[in-house]
């Protein structure tokens, strides 16, 4: 599912408009991804929580050279499934 299709089962299942469904869908991935850049975590029960997770530096293989390189820290997305999700999906 793309997210055009993502905005018209929305729009469908909240009896609004595609325009108004993209509209929140858009403000509710800006609302995350801001919140989550900042530090803090999202977490929406039962679906799951967003948060960034720090990466260690280390060190690292160029797979055409194969001579080592060193990746350095960084801070990463992360999205951890919650128990009805979970359970949902696998059945």
């Amino acid at each position: 599912m793309n997210k055009g299709e993502l905005v018209d089962e929305l729009a469908e299942r909240a009896g609004v408009t595609k325009k108004q469904a993209d509209t929140i869908l858009s403000s509710v991935t800006e609302i995350i991804s801001e919140t989550v850049s900042s530090g803090e975590k999202v977490t929406l029960v039962g679906f799951g929580t967003f948060e960034a997770r720090d990466r260690k530096a280390r060190e690292g293989r160029n797979p055409k050279t194969g001579k080592k390189i060193k990746i350095p820290a960084t801070r990463v997305p992360a999205f951890s499934a919650g128990k009805d999700f979970k359970e949902k999906v696998a059945g």
